[in-house]
């Protein structure tokens, strides 16, 4: 009897391990690093031109924002400024991390971001960019004639973005470039009017 119970013990483990393996064949086919091959080709099938040229021009306008931004800490008078600058380089460096990101999942040019003069529109000219001039004549100048000269450029280059990111709304396909245009002109928006505050009324 001890021999026959034992024997059925078994039949019966063995029977067990082997509905279990039949059941792991059926996930065998998938892995951690199928799905994000999935995921990545998904995000280069979402996008449209006008998300690319969201990204690729984008990034150049907040790479000059974040360098007249990285003025203000020497040269600014006001507190404001100083801390207005700060709120935008805090803001906008991990956004262009995020859009260089997508431009690499679409196997698309990511401009460059270097000071060069002040000219960072190496892909053509994004609204409300500043020109060389313009960039040299901010970095002469200091106290209170740098704060009314960054808040009159910067209010002019929030624009320009805010113009930017409404065609990307109009136009675009893939949801998070909507999405971050969209806190692109919220944001913006409400710094340009702290900015007009700050001006000299009159």
């Amino acid at each position: 009897m001890r021999v026959r119970a034992f024997t059925a013990t078994l039949v019966a483990t063995v029977a067990a391990l082997v509905m279990a393996g039949c059941g792991g064949d059926n996930t065998a086919g998938s892995s951690p690093g199928d799905a994000q091959a999935s995921r990545s080709e998904q995000q280069a099938q979402d996008h449209n031109q006008a998300d690319i040229t969201f990204a690729q021009e984008m990034i150049p306008h907040h790479a000059q924002a974040i360098e007249m931004a990285r003025l203000a800490p020497d040269r600014a008078q006001s507190p404001q400024v100083k801390d207005l600058a700060s709120r935008i380089e805090q803001a906008q460096g991990p956004e262009i991390e995020t859009m260089t990101g997508w431009l690499r999942t679409w196997n698309a040019q990511v401009p460059p971001t270097g000071a060069a003069g002040g000219d960072h529109a190496g892909m053509g000219t994004s609204p409300g960019m500043m020109d060389p001039q313009q960039m040299q004549q901010l970095r002469q100048a200091t106290g209170a004639e740098f704060d009314m000269l960054f808040l009159q450029m910067m209010i002019e280059h929030h624009n320009g973005a805010i113009t930017t990111a409404r065609a990307e709304l109009a136009d675009g396909q893939y949801p998070p470039a909507k999405q971050l245009a969209q806190q692109i002109i919220d944001t913006q928006q409400a710094e340009i009017e702290e900015m007009r505050a700050l001006l000299p009324q009159g």
